[in-house]
């Protein structure tokens, strides 16, 4: 009987470029795929409800959950000069941030956390969807917003200005690439299962990587941002050789996030690794 994994990643094209070939069995795996897409705070939060097998997550909220799920070697999102952004209609507004009123895209998500390391202090953040976030502090409902996905290309179209680089500012400070999130894997799938998903995974990049044209109209269904040109930058700038490997280098970055959130009790000490 095959097994029945439910997976879950996010509807942006990143992820889609990268799931295309292994939900659409051109990469054959002998599991019956119960596939679910959704927003990056809504994957976060049913982690932590353990709702999903196999599902994307933030590299902050999978700190706290290291008891009950594992990162995969493959898929993750971490790279150089991808970072989160930190925007507003007027470069004045940056000043004096813990009296800022700031728009995120979740609290568990990473560009959260990144935020909250670089201010060191107390902040009014609101959450919110992603994609409301730019109309947000454009339509002043926020002082300032912090963006990520497809935003990054695309705020200067809602007459906003960045304030913060915070993946610059991440690689500065620690001379390594920005993780942002990764697909983690329930520990109680088992060794040989969560190994061979996280292969086949390897093996459907690798195809996308090949094969550009083949998931387009997949990944258009999805997408926030429908225009080529945006999408394509999306996908060149989040999908590389970590998301086909972490590397020893993404090691390294998930490590000193983590040891970085853990001083600010943002992450729990958890004796689990992080990988099989």
């Amino acid at each position: 009987m095959t097994e029945q994994i439910k997976l879950a990643f996010s509807t942006c094209p990143n992820d889609t470029f990268m799931f295309h070939a292994l939900v659409n069995k051109i990469i054959p795996a002998d599991y019956d795929f119960v596939v679910s897409l959704s927003d990056i705070e809504d994957l976060n939060k049913s982690a932590f409800e353990k709702k999903f097998d196999i599902t994307k997550i933030s590299f902050s909220a999978l700190g706290n959950l290291l008891d009950d799920y594992v990162l995969l070697r493959s898929g993750s999102a971490l790279g150089r000069g991808c970072g989160p952004l930190v925007v507003s209609g007027n470069l004045n507004d940056f000043k004096d941030l813990k009296n800022k009123t700031i728009a995120i895209p979740g609290i568990h998500t990473t560009a959260a956390l990144l935020l909250r390391l670089y201010a060191d202090c107390d902040l009014n953040l609101v959450s919110m969807p992603f994609y409301e976030i730019m109309p947000a502090v454009r339509d002043k409902k926020a002082d300032l917003g912090v963006i990520i996905h497809e935003g990054r290309f695309t705020y200067q179209n809602y007459n906003l200005l960045s304030c913060l680089d915070l993946g610059k500012w991440w690689e500065e400070k620690t001379n390594l690439p920005i993780p942002l999130g990764g697909i983690a894997a329930k520990r109680s799938l088992g060794e040989k299962t969560i190994k061979d998903i996280e292969k086949k995974l390897s093996e459907s990049i690798l195809y996308a990587f090949k094969n550009p044209d083949a998931s387009k109209d997949y990944i258009k269904k999805y997408a926030q941002e429908m225009e080529d040109s945006v999408i394509d930058e999306h996908i060149s700038l989040y999908v590389n050789d970590f998301s086909v490997n972490t590397s020893i280098d993404g090691e390294k970055a998930l490590k000193k996030l983590f040891d970085e959130a853990k001083k600010k009790g943002i992450i729990k000490n958890s004796g689990k690794n992080l990988f099989l």
